[in-house]
């Protein structure tokens, strides 16, 4: 199975499990700004999921100066996680600060 990647700002770390990968991206990124309502949030998948859960595509393109082609790999990635993850559990660690499932 392949492995996940952190890509945000070419961070490169690697994970077996994609929770330990947005467990990653929460704990030691920092939060991202919403550019569309300015909600602060933790970069990454849950950045992703609240661009395209809260907004249209077009205000996505709009406030990110994003192409179709960025619209469409968010999109899968974003598609991919949930098909795979265990989003409960990631939460259930990052509330209560364990690093482990």
């Amino acid at each position: 199975m392949p492995r996940w990647e952190c890509a945000i700002n070419g961070c490169g770390h690697e994970y077996d499990q994609v929770e330990d990968l947005i467990v990653h991206q929460s704990a030691e990124h920092d939060r991202a700004e919403c550019k569309v309502c300015g909600a602060v949030l933790p970069d990454g998948y849950f950045a992703v999921r609240h661009a395209f859960d809260e907004h249209t595509r077009a205000e996505y393109v709009r406030a990110y100066n994003a192409s179709a082609a960025e619209v469409r790999q968010r999109e899968n990635i974003k598609e991919t996680i949930e098909e795979t993850a265990d989003i409960r559990a990631v939460v259930d660690r990052l509330e209560g600060g364990t690093d482990r499932l």
